[in-house]
């Protein structure tokens, strides 16, 4: 039995409002997979803490990140919650860098084209070689990098047909949290494929982030090496939101605050960051 089944078993649960998988890297993976092979639009993020808090300070933007297909734990404060609130007995999170090589890695072995979408031309240009040289059968249909600027009308469906037309079947996207979450939403319906908000992915498969030590990251100070590594872009993210998520998070435990799920956002999105 997987460490998810020991629990109360796969599902989404509720932490602080925003709906969460209970899974696994080899659940998730497959999940994944598996919309790709059967063309079905399928939208993925993995949330640390500050992907959580998005949701709660912004009720429209949890109500997206509630219709999402799967949401993973990426941060260990995230799988806490899972354990604490509802013993889902993960004994791992689902991180995005490491989901997207797992993703990357079975869709190399199927002979699943994958797409990139977001970050700068420089650092697609380091990530392409990278993940090549990682996966030599891995099929990269397009790349594309972010325009830094919200969407035109009609661009939305240019985006949709350049990526279909590339004959991919995984669109990874690497816009930063919230922005490549609207993305995903907003996208989905014009698409017949997983797409997967990866975060900081392409920068650390790239080379331009350096992973944190393994001990940091199993006590989850992954967010102190982040601070340490970009203080000025990352302060108000960590010193702010971390009190607030384990203050509502214990309120939540304690049943002092109900944070009841926002139902499962349908309306479109029409301008976006892209």
């Amino acid at each position: 039995m997987t460490a998810t089944g020991a629990g109360v078993g796969q599902g989404k649960r509720n932490v602080l409002g925003v709906l969460v998988d209970a899974t696994d890297y080899a659940t998730a993976t497959a999940r994944i997979i598996e919309a790709a092979r059967e063309h079905r639009g399928f939208a993925v993020t993995a949330l640390a803490v500050h992907g959580v808090m998005t949701g709660v300070e912004d009720p429209a933007h949890n109500a997206r990140l509630n219709s999402f297909d799967l949401v993973t734990p990426d941060g260990q404060p995230v799988r806490w919650a899972l354990n604490t609130l509802h013993g889902a007995g993960l004994a791992d999170r689902v991180y995005g860098p490491t989901l997207t090589l797992k993703v990357v890695e079975q869709a190399a072995a199927e002979g699943l084209p994958i797409y990139l979408y977001g970050s700068t031309e420089p650092t697609l240009e380091r990530l392409v070689p990278a993940l090549q040289g990682m996966f030599p059968a891995l099929k990269i249909a397009g790349v594309e990098a972010s325009k830094f600027r919200k969407s035109q009308p009609g661009e939305p469906e240019a985006i949709a047909e350049r990526i279909k037309a590339s004959g991919a079947r995984i669109v990874l996207v690497g816009l930063g949290c919230p922005r490549q979450e609207i993305f995903t939403y907003a996208m989905r319906p014009l698409l017949d494929m997983p797409l997967l908000a990866v975060g900081a992915a392409f920068d650390y498969h790239a080379g331009l982030l350096k992973n944190p030590p393994a001990w940091m990251q199993k006590y989850a100070l992954e967010w102190l090496w982040r601070l340490g590594l970009e203080p000025k872009r990352l302060w108000k993210r960590y010193i702010l939101l971390n009190p607030a998520y384990l203050s509502r998070l214990g309120a939540q435990k304690l049943g002092l605050w109900k944070a009841a799920p926002p139902a499962p956002a349908t309306e479109p999105v029409h301008e976006f960051a892209v």
